[in-house]
């Protein structure tokens, strides 16, 4: 069940104001019941490589990133908002797994690998600083790299842990949740703030 609209509405006010903790809340509470829409909706193939808590993990990564522009122009419900970046999620990755691997979807056997493994921690970064651009050139990895280890070095322990597990180890959700002993709700909010404070501190900015 989706949460009452009128709790959401309050949540996405108090959000409006700039309250962290409402932002938390508004993901937190959302997370289920998109997650079993995924699971739901998600071609079987696609599903063979892509859990649907990773795909909800980084619908609500882009929603949090988007926020304030849905925030100025609530066009659609934000359940339905939701739905539709994970529709747009799930159309991308189909997408990438049929065009861009060698072996074909249709024919490759399950596996065990953690899904989204192909994103690196750079690609992630450049995503952080700038969505609209990717890295270019072998200078501009390079810096990003940098910039990704420093950023990384002001972080406390318990964020760096789950960052790393996420993209240098490339563990999916439901793995870094039994690795840490959380459920995988948890292991998502941690994700998600580990990640605001990480943008923070390459930016400088206030939403963390």
């Amino acid at each position: 069940m989706w949460p009452d609209p009128a709790a959401t509405d309050d949540l996405l006010a108090r959000a409006g104001r700039g309250d962290a903790a409402a932002i938390d809340e508004l993901l937190a509470t959302h997370r289920e019941p998109l997650r079993r829409a995924v699971a739901a909706r998600i071609d079987p193939a696609l599903a063979r490589r892509v859990d649907a808590s990773d795909v909800v993990q980084d619908v609500l990564i882009e929603a949090h990133r988007r926020l304030t522009d849905y925030l100025k122009n609530p066009a659609m419900p934000f359940g339905l908002w939701l739905r539709q970046l994970a529709k747009d999620r799930m159309i991308d990755a189909h997408r990438f797994h049929r065009l861009a691997q060698r072996r074909s979807l249709d024919r490759e056997q399950p596996t065990a690998g953690p899904a989204w493994a192909d994103a690196s921690s750079i690609q992630l970064l450049a995503e952080l600083l700038d969505p609209e651009k990717t890295p270019g050139s072998a200078a501009i990895e390079h810096e990003l790299s940098r910039q990704l280890e420093a950023a990384l070095t002001t972080l406390d322990p318990g964020d760096q842990q789950i960052i790393l597990m996420r993209h240098r180890d490339q563990l999916g959700n439901q793995e870094a949740a039994a690795k840490l002993g959380l459920s995988e709700a948890a292991a998502s909010m941690r994700y998600l703030r580990a990640l605001r404070r990480l943008r923070t501190a390459l930016l400088g900015d206030a939403d963390g």
